[in-house]
């Protein structure tokens, strides 16, 4: 019988709810600093630093012990495994240094992509082996919430029925592994900004795809309010040699966003994909700008585009680090003000504010 479900009971809903409140607090997003070791390498090897377990706990701890006053701006940190067991140099694990902050934190839980099988160069994500086990044991260690990333590649033929379907099921599932062992699932699915393509084709891939995924969420069960969605915004193809205004990309993303997500999802926080610091903050505010009804909080859950100005001024410098986290404070007071549409361009001097740091398509 389709329609016999039970919905979570009550508590969890409310637990599930009152983190996703929290995270989508208005003026406030997410500082994504989940890279896997690899891509930081890649990070601090810009910067001539040797990706060490120790370096990399320098530049997060340098992250994580910014000002307090990064609290008016940041609901939550997103973690890599990693990080979740590392301490300050006082002895004070990350994840208390944020608690006394009142940030929550997150952790990424896919593994890793693989290759499927006869198609044309598509992905689905790993791990939801044992899921279960090591989402209880990260809300034991002080996580709300989890983050599961899938892509999407933009060509001729692709993203193929096949590969949205599968990927789809599998954040559906991880959304009910999460919600099961009480962490908000954060659904990431990411359409790359690789590809010759124009915004009306990223904008038409986009709205397939989030209705493939919203169609799984529903057969799954999830609890929707206990959710929230991490997309890519809708911009052309990096290869494309198309410029649009940011309004223009604000109204396609918009307009995917309204035709896909149910409003019973609290927020959208968006992730900065290949865009530089200033591209990613005046994006978001061209989105919060479009004269639309948009019922869910829109906001950002970024990266690279909170953390290249942070990199380049600190450069490895214990010297710099104080320098470094201001760098850091105006990012993030930047998209704060983006997300009420009150960002006014290039109103915010970034020492890397411009700059693009690329990466291999999916590299994690």
């Amino acid at each position: 019988e389709m329609t016999h479900f039970y919905y979570p009971n009550k508590e969890l809903q409310e637990e599930l709810t009152c983190i996703a409140k929290a995270l989508v607090t208005p003026g406030k997003g997410i500082l994504a600093a989940d890279e896997s070791s690899v891509v930081m390498g890649k990070r601090l090897q810009m910067i001539g630093v040797e990706n060490t377990e120790e370096n990399r706990r320098i530049y997060r701890q340098m992250l994580f012990t910014t000002d307090p006053k990064i609290s008016e701006n940041i609901s939550g940190v997103i973690f890599y495994h990693e990080s979740l067991h590392q301490r300050t140099d006082e002895g004070v694990s990350f994840v208390e240094v944020l608690k006394k902050k009142g940030i929550l934190t997150g952790i990424k839980v896919d593994k890793h992509f693989t290759p499927l099988f006869g198609s044309e160069d598509e992905y689905t994500t790993q791990g939801l082996d044992e899921l279960p086990n090591r989402c209880a044991q990260y809300k034991k260690d002080g996580c709300s919430f989890a983050k599961w990333r899938c892509v999407f590649k933009v060509s001729k033929n692709t993203p193929s029925p096949q590969a949205i379907m599968e990927n789809a099921n599998v954040m559906a599932r991880f959304a009910a592994i999460c919600q099961s062992q009480r962490l908000l699932p954060i659904i990431n699915p990411e359409v790359l900004a690789n590809g010759d393509h124009d915004l009306d084709r990223c904008q038409k891939v986009t709205e397939v795809m989030l209705a493939g995924v919203y169609k799984a969420l529903c057969d799954h069960h999830i609890f929707l309010e206990g959710t929230l969605l991490q997309p890519s915004m809708v911009t052309p193809g990096m290869q494309s040699n198309k410029n649009y205004p940011p309004s223009d990309i604000g109204m396609a993303t918009v307009t995917s966003i309204r035709r896909t997500v149910p409003v019973a999802v609290p927020g959208v926080l968006f992730c900065s994909g290949c865009q530089s610091e200033e591209e990613a903050s005046v994006n978001l505010n061209a989105i919060n700008n479009v004269p639309l009804c948009k019922p869910w909080a829109m906001s950002f859950a970024y990266d690279r585009a909170l953390q290249t100005s942070i990199l380049r001024t600190w450069g490895g410098k214990k010297e710099q680090i104080t320098h470094a986290q201001n760098e850091l404070i105006k990012r993030c007071k930047a998209n704060s003000l983006a997300c009420i549409g009150k960002y006014v361009q290039n109103s915010v001097d970034s020492s890397a504010g411009n700059e693009r740091v690329l990466l291999e398509t999916i590299d994690y």
